[in-house]
């Protein structure tokens, strides 16, 4: 054991703004020290800020990546090695320089003076954008810039994955003085990326950014391939050009089987380049016409068609690189006059030397490219080339282009055998002849030199927004010439999969956008590069799509309220991002500056406060403070804030108010907003008496401020205003000041700046009236959350606790009713439940009831408080509405609110349920009454008894209709005479109350009891589930879980495979068999993991194979479920990672020596190797080293061993189709101690109770 020690620390940067900067640093150390990296003294959290940070550890190596660097990463950073033995710490500093760029500082001047700050605003953002190919799409946002000054233009320039985006025939971009755009006429593959719009005034800029994804465009022929993209002109000379280009996510449904390249010639038509496809990525074109301009295009083909064209490339020419160099070059002097002509010696006639430096650029099955430098001595005319090859081993040389003679140093030789070696050679010649050939290259294997990448790994996704995934996985190993990655997503048990980017990315994390809220999927990875698409990584495990909870961001704004001796109150601006979660406090500290030296961070509360201002205390009397404010909600605790300017502690003996604080604007429309604030904490010498509201345009200088009321227009307690006369679209910054008997006091933090427009979709407040003075308000809202409820307010206030105000939600309009109001201003609030479940109801006086008059005759009759003249009454007698005729007669007074209706006599069949339904303006009511028998039942009653039925998610649902309820009757249930806890509180919606319980199982066997009561009297209902009911509720449970399994399906996992199938949940009672008996043994199991259940084959055989059946018994019935394990959906059996020989059982060694051990390792891909010792994992170390050479071969070194070195150890090969173990044990023996244990084992042999035996003698010495 020893503690940590840097090998290598890491070394300070500076670098300029938006470069990434990598620290490492090297550690030693054991145990294995643990490397932890701080800014500033604080950890660093890569989660906090994703993609900001990468921390990685690679054997030995520790690395801090900071990407696009800013001034706030301008900090000094520590590396913090620990372990059991101690700590240790190295430390460096980054710097961050910003680039001025062309600007002049001195345009940065207003008439009044230096402009200290520009602020930039964003409004009307693009969000991420979805395309198809040949679509056209505009992104836009509208800039704000403050103050603004004339002639003095931002820079705008747009990004594409961090490129400079230019224009071009693709996309176009505009600047209209105060929005910015950015339009593509034809969408392409090529345009999907990141996107950002950097705005620059001065030295100061802002940015934003929003990816845009292109989807493909329709296939002309169903199943063929998507289109190929990014096709670029690698190498251009005199009759040679090399094409290159990425492949598509999308191949139809089948392989791709190649590529087509196709060439356009000025006007003409296209020509294909190629007569059989190419499946690298690059393809040499030849036969070109020197000076000729040319375009390309690649199309890819699988078994169903070839698929649409790519972009087509830039032009090209087919010139010298020398020629295009020198027709690009402009004249060095300027014309002098003169004409200088000079001799020189001849030199045509002269034989052009041999070609230099000529070797194989690429070598690929389909083709060979040669390149080479030409000869020194070639004379004044062009030379043309010849291309010899050989087989390797002879010097058979033949002449390649033996009618069309080569003019560029570059060559690609086709129809070559594949797996067969050459050598080759290049001459020259020209008029004079040909020249010597010159040095043939090394022998070469004609095949892919470039392998397809491995499959990615570890692909896990984590939650981002509540339409987003980020999907982040470990990198191919060894991957050479990597284009990227290709992500697809699935949603669970759909078996479809979905590209979730068309344009390859780099790096490893990606974010997955467009998917359905609430949806669970699984992603998985593939690697590019010009060889080909690599294997499917392994799906990742299922996540639900929901918004990500973070901690908010910093608070803004901090300002001094006011200020005592040894006290200040500090108010600040809530966060611009809540995390997604609700801002459960804020934390202070502060610090003292003394001589403009600041001194430690101090905390100022020890728990968070949940107001926007705080009142520290303890201060020092004339002390210079300054103060940070961090927010915090349920995911923890925010950035810090910028620190805030100097405040001295000081009495404030000013007569006029502070500032108002916490200003804050809502329901913006197009030529109105409402503005509120909350009143200053120094109300000055007198209290205040009144507020100032002012407003300018966002861009318009301080001078041009301007009063939208008069002091006393606004109450002291009315701390809000509504806006009007507003210009739509012009943006807009507001302020507040107190006033009081001394003044007008300081103005408040600026709201804003803030756009006057009216967004799409914008509901408002609807008023009715009905003939009692009655007034509905009414809000629609169409973006309801599951948790979701409406809130209403007057005058900003909650109108909770209101007694004229009765609220009621009938989503997605929730009206409150008000008897009678005047000059009050309402408003509904959508916050996160469902809303009330109050309705507004016309006041009963007396509730339904039945009387027996004379001779038989029967009258129902009710009584409201009152009713209006367009008060409508509807008679309803067991769900259907009843009228006046020969058997019912109605009558209505107003006057008494008496509600009658007569029946001349009661029959069998008039035994139901009475319903009077009463409708006054906007108000409604109603009351119910149950006739039965010869008698009545006024008293709440079931109409239906408790029955069960079991629901779609496989839980039991008990139900009952109820009867003649009001709103004061209370129901209970029971389950065995014990109270059930109900969360919710019933409303008796359709006269339907339920219980659900959820995962019925035998637990849940009882007699449950409902009971209905309120003080006209109660009635119950009783059901057993016992015994035979419970056996016949259990079949149904049974049945619909059976009907709710999914599909068998497949899957590898390290000991083997695994056959499938998920339910909603699982139950005892529900059996489950084989349709063919399986013998289980140790290697084939069977079970249930939560709702999944499982079928486990352990180190598969061929044996294996063939169609397995799963077979689910609800009691009565089976239901089949069926996979077929044959052919093609058992690669593992033969691809496997599995050791197939070289490891002894027993190695049984003299102590000292070396032990060396090879064995030999198969399976496709490539397994992963380990070794274990006594089954715990091994550390390879200088004494005892492993190897992994060619992924077939494994080597086993322990150099001197001991008896230390004695023990069981193993062999652990894995791959994505399964895992095998090899194990062995080493014996280490000391030759001394085994000459003394013989010794006295022989001295044992001879001891008079052990007289020596001959048999015994003779085995000793054959031994």
């Amino acid at each position: 054991l020893h503690a940590p020690e840097f090998v290598i620390k890491p070394r300070s940067h500076t670098v300029w703004e938006k470069e990434n900067v990598k620290l490492h640093c090297s550690v030693s150390g054991w145990p294995e020290p643990r490397v932890t990296w701080y800014k500033n003294q604080v950890p660093i959290n890569v989660h906090a800020n994703p993609g900001k940070y990468i921390i990685e550890s690679r054997y030995g190596m520790h690395t801090l990546e900071i990407n696009a660097c800013d001034f706030e990463d301008t900090a000094q950073y520590r590396a913090s090695a620990m372990n059991v033995k101690g700590e240790l710490s190295a430390y460096a500093s980054v710097v961050v320089k910003r680039y001025k760029g062309e600007f002049d500082e001195t345009l940065a001047v207003t008439p009044y003076g230096y402009a200290s700050k520009f602020e930039i605003h964003f409004d009307d953002k693009f969000d991420v954008s979805f395309g198809r190919e040949g679509e056209t799409m505009s992104l836009g946002c509208r800039v704000v810039i403050t103050p603004e000054i004339k002639h003095f233009q931002p820079e705008i320039q747009w990004y594409r994955n961090g490129a400079p985006v230019s224009p071009s025939k693709w996309v176009q971009t505009l600047w209209s003085g105060d929005r910015a755009t950015l339009t593509f006429s034809h969408l392409n593959k090529e345009d999907e990326g990141l996107y950002t719009i950097r705005v620059r005034m001065g030295e100061y800029y802002e940015q934003y950014s929003a990816y845009v994804f292109v989807r493909d465009a329709d296939a002309e022929i169903e199943g063929a391939p998507a289109s190929p993209l990014d096709v670029v002109c690698l190498d251009a000379n005199k009759d040679y050009i090399i094409i290159s280009w990425k492949q598509p996510a999308v191949d139809g449904g089948s392989p791709i089987l190649g590529y087509f390249i196709d060439k356009l010639v000025g006007t003409d038509s296209w020509s294909q380049c190629n007569d059989t496809p190419v499946k690298f990525a690059r393809f040499p074109v030849t036969g070109l016409i020197e000076g000729r301009s040319y375009i390309f295009r690649v199309r890819a083909v699988n078994k169903n068609g070839i698929g649409l064209p790519s972009r087509v490339s830039e032009p090209v020419a087919a010139l010298d690189p020398a020629e295009k160099a020198r027709l690009k070059s402009r004249p060095s002097a300027p014309w002098t006059g003169q004409i200088i002509v000079t001799e020189e010696e001849p030199t045509e006639g002269i034989v052009p030397g041999p070609p230099t430096d000529l070797s194989v650029t690429e070598a690929t099955r389909s083709y060979v490219v040669l390149s080479w430098k030409p000869p020194g001595q070639r004379g004044h005319e062009g030379i043309l080339y010849f291309v010899e090859k050989c087989d390797a081993g002879t010097e058979n040389w033949q002449r390649v282009n033996t009618e069309l003679p080569v003019k560029s140093p570059r060559f690609a030789l086709f129809d070559l055998a594949e797996g067969k070696s050459y050598r080759f050679r290049v001459r020259c010649s020209n008029s004079a002849g040909v020249g010597e050939p010159s040095e043939a290259t090394e022998v070469t294997v004609v095949g892919d030199k470039l392998d397809i990448p491995k499959p990615p790994g570890k692909i896990i996704p984590s939650r981002n927004t509540d339409t987003s995934v980020i999907v982040s996985w470990e990198e191919s190993k060894d991957a050479k010439e990597l284009v990227g990655y290709y992500i697809e997503a699935s949603v669970v048990g759909s078996g479809k999969w979905e590209p979730c980017n068309n344009n390859p990315v780099k790096g490893p994390r990606f974010t997955c956008h467009g998917l359905a809220t609430g949806q669970s999927y699984i992603f998985r990875v593939r690697a590019v590069n010009a060889a080909g698409l690599s294997e499917y990584s392994q799906d990742s495990e299922a996540i639900e799509v929901k918004a990500a909870i973070a901690a908010p961001s910093p608070p803004c704004d901090i300002t001094c309220l006011e200020s005592f001796r040894d006290s200040m109150v500090l108010g600040w601006k809530q966060p611009d991002k809540t995390g997604g979660a609700e801002i459960t406090g804020y934390y202070v500290n502060y610090r003292e500056v003394i001589d403009g030296v600041p001194g430690r961070w101090r905390e100022a509360n020890i728990k968070a406060v949940s107001d926007e201002a705080y009142k520290i205390s303890n201060l020092k009397e004339n002390m210079v403070y300054q103060f940070q404010v961090a927010a915090m909600n349920i995911a923890g605790l925010g950035e810090p804030s910028a620190v805030s300017q100097c405040f001295k502690c000081e009495e404030w003996t000013i007569a006029v108010p502070g500032p108002p604080h916490n200003v804050k604007y809502s329901e913006v429309r197009k030529t109105s907003l409402v503005l509120q604030w909350k009143p200053p904490i120094h109300s000055g010498r007198t209290p205040v008496t009144g507020y100032f509201v002012d407003l300018k345009e966002a861009n318009a200088k301080d001078d041009q401020w301007r009063g939208l009321n008069k002091a006393n227009t606004l109450h002291v307690y009315s701390c809000f205003f509504q806006v009007q006369g507003l210009k739509e679209g012009v943006s807009y910054v507001l302020r507040v000041r107190a006033v009081n008997q001394a003044g007008v006091g300081k103005p408040s933090d600026l709201a804003g700046p803030v756009v006057a427009e009216t967004r799409p979709g914008t509901k408002e407040v609807v008023v009715n009236v009905d003939d009692d003075g009655v007034i509905s308000l009414n809000f629609e809202c169409d973006q309801m959350a599951p948790n979701s409820q409406f809130n209403w307010s007057k005058d900003y206030v909650s109108t909770e606790d209101s007694p004229r105000l009765e609220p009621a939600s009938s989503s997605p309009t929730p009206p409150a009713c008000v008897p009678s109001l005047a000059g009050c201003l309402y408003l509904c609030y959508v916050l996160t439940a469902s809303g009330l479940c109050k309705k507004q109801a016309v006041p009963i006086k007396s509730e339904l009831a039945v009387e027996i008059l004379e001779k038989g005759q029967v009258r129902f009759w009710m009584q409201a408080e009152k009713l209006s003249g367009n008060t409508k009454v509807s008679y309803i007698f067991n769900d259907k509405e009843i009228f006046e005729g020969p058997k019912y007669k109605m009558h209505i007074d107003r006057n008494t609110g008496i509600i009658e209706m007569f029946m001349e006599k009661l029959q069998d069949e008039d035994e139901g349920t009475y319903t009077f339904q009463l409708q006054d303006g906007k108000a409604t009511g109603h009351s119910t009454l149950v006739l039965i028998g010869d008698g009545k039942k006024s008293c709440p009653h079931f109409a239906e008894y408790l029955s069960w039925e079991v629901t779609g998610e496989c839980n039991v649902l008990l139900k009952c209709k109820v009867a003649n309820i009001k709103k004061e009757t209370h129901i209970v249930w029971y389950k065995d005479e014990r109270e059930i806890s109900v969360d919710e509180k019933h409303d008796f919606k359709d006269g339907i109350c339920t219980l659900l319980i959820t995962e019925f199982s035998k637990k849940d066997a009882g007699i449950y009891e409902v009971i209905l009561k309120d003080d006209r009297g109660k009635d119950k209902s009783r059901l057993k589930l016992v015994d035979e009911a419970f056996k016949e509720l259990m079949t149904e449970v049974c049945k619909t879980i059976a009907l709710s399994a999914t599909d068998l399906k497949i899957q590898s996992t390290a000991e083997g495979i695994r056959l499938y199938s998920s339910v909603t949940y699982y139950l005892d009672d529900l059996k489950v068999n084989c349709g063919t008996p399986v013998k289980y043994t140790d290697r084939v199991k069977s079970g249930v993991t939560g709702e999944q259940i499982w079928l486990q084959i352990n180190e598969p055989t061929p044996n294996d194979k063939g169609k397995y059946v799963m077979e689910l018994f609800d009691g009565k019935t089976g239901h089949r479920k069926t996979v077929d394990l044959s052919g093609q959906e058992m690669p593992m059996l033969a691809d496997r990672a599995r050791v197939v020989g070289g490891l002894p059982d027993v190695v049984t060694i003299q102590e000292g020596k070396a032990l060396n051990l090879t064995c030999i390792v198969w399976g496709d891909p490539t397994p992963e190797v380990s070794w274990l010792k006594n089954e715990k994992p091994l550390v390879p170390d200088d004494h005892c080293s492993v190897k992994f050479e060619a992924g077939k071969t494994a080597y086993f070194t322990v150099s001197g061993v001991s008896t230390a070195d004695s023990g069981k150890y193993g062999l652990v090969v894995k791959n994505k189709y399964g895992s095998e173990i090899s194990d062995f044990t080493i014996s280490v023996f000391i030759p001394e101690e085994e000459a003394r244990k013989a010794t006295e084992q022989a001295q044992k042999d001879v001891s008079p109770l052990h007289p020596p035996a001959k048999s015994q003698g003779w085995n000793n010495r054959l031994l």
